[in-house]
């Protein structure tokens, strides 16, 4: 797989998920609650959250693997700020994910409604934290010209597609 552009293609399912845990969490809390799902149901969760701190591990170890070809563009304070972010934003995905599989062990037990509840507040905190890093990533690419530290390449590939008569070859 080509690392050119992995960063901001990979960045967009812990982003995603981020957004949407607090509401699939809490439907799936709510059920387990209601006893309108078996509490196996809250495996559904457990599974998603795994999958934001899986690919958030991923889109920050991409992030680094880019980071000094984008320092040529752009000052490291600012890459690093949205890193720090990141990292944290992963870290408690990582924290949340842990505190569900608690729930999930405890089960039918008094406490586990209870720490699925406080898992599912985790992921509003979450939602938070990933606001905070999307958007220093975004200001990486729109205030301080991230993207072209890739612009050259990519404008060259494009004139090298050219066909005669100022029509792109776009396949």
């Amino acid at each position: 797989m080509d690392a050119l552009f992995f960063h901001p293609k990979v960045v967009h399912v812990p982003m995603a998920l981020g957004v949407l845990m607090p509401l699939i969490a809490g439907g799936l809390l709510l059920a387990w609650w209601r006893k309108w799902l078996p509490r196996r149901g809250w495996l559904v969760a457990i599974a998603l959250q795994a999958v934001l701190v899986a690919s958030g591990v991923l889109a920050l170890r991409s992030g680094e693997a880019e980071e000094d070809r984008v320092e040529s563009v752009v000052a490291k304070r600012f890459i690093k700020a949205h890193e720090e972010a990141a990292e944290v934003f992963v870290g408690a995905s990582g924290g949340v994910l842990a505190v569900m599989l608690l729930a999930g062990a405890l089960g039918s037990r008094r406490s586990g409604l209870p720490t699925a509840a406080a898992a599912t507040l985790g992921t509003l905190l979450v939602l938070g934290l990933g606001y905070r890093t999307g958007k220093a990533g975004g200001s990486l690419v729109y205030q301080h010209g991230a993207a072209q530290a890739y612009t050259a390449p990519a404008a060259a590939g494009a004139e090298a597609r050219a066909v005669p008569g100022g029509h792109h070859d776009d396949d």
